[in-house]
């Protein structure tokens, strides 16, 4: 696209959205003024990812969201079903657990701007919000989660199990 003089022509023939380029050129910019204005380096990852995954996952940990056996994602902090936008570069792969900046609701509540992430690193960058679980106290299928949101303001502290209400014997 640069080379070709940030061509609208260039971007249909190769179906990419200009309005999307332009977009992650401004962002671009603007990260290079933060990086200038603290006298940083620049430096790319290359092939390695797992730094930039890594740093949205930090800045987003309360979007986590892991795959639902039955449908779809549940989001971790309040429980709610989501699902991967269809135009996600990732939505035919349906990775395990992910982070996501907003929810645009259509037909479906859908995850924009998703990308995967691995379980640890929410305890790694919020240990304040998540821990691993103890498998003495959970079911079998919580126990290989092993991950358990510690806060949400709006439900009590045990409401992000999917089984919220006790069996009361008689």
């Amino acid at each position: 696209w640069k080379n070709n003089k940030f061509s609208s022509a260039w971007c249909y023939e190769n179906f990419v959205q200009q309005r999307t380029l332009k977009r992650a050129q401004d962002v671009r910019k603007q990260l290079l003024g933060i990086m200038d204005r603290h006298k940083l380096d620049v430096v790319s990852c290359g092939k390695s990812t797992t730094r930039v995954q890594k740093a949205i996952c930090s800045g987003f940990f309360r979007n986590a969201a892991k795959k639902d056996p039955q449908e779809g994602y549940r989001t971790l902090v309040d429980a709610q079903m989501v699902a991967i936008h269809p135009a996600s570069a990732i939505f035919h792969r349906q990775p395990e657990w992910v982070v996501f900046h907003e929810v645009v609701q259509t037909t479906k509540e859908y995850m924009r701007e998703v990308t995967t992430i691995d379980p640890k690193w929410l305890v790694e960058f919020a240990p304040a919000f998540f821990r691993f679980s103890d498998p003495t106290k959970l079911s079998k299928f919580k126990q290989t989660q092993r991950i358990e949101p510690l806060f949400n303001k709006y439900e009590e502290p045990n409401a992000w199990r999917i089984s919220r209400t006790r069996k009361r014997r008689n």
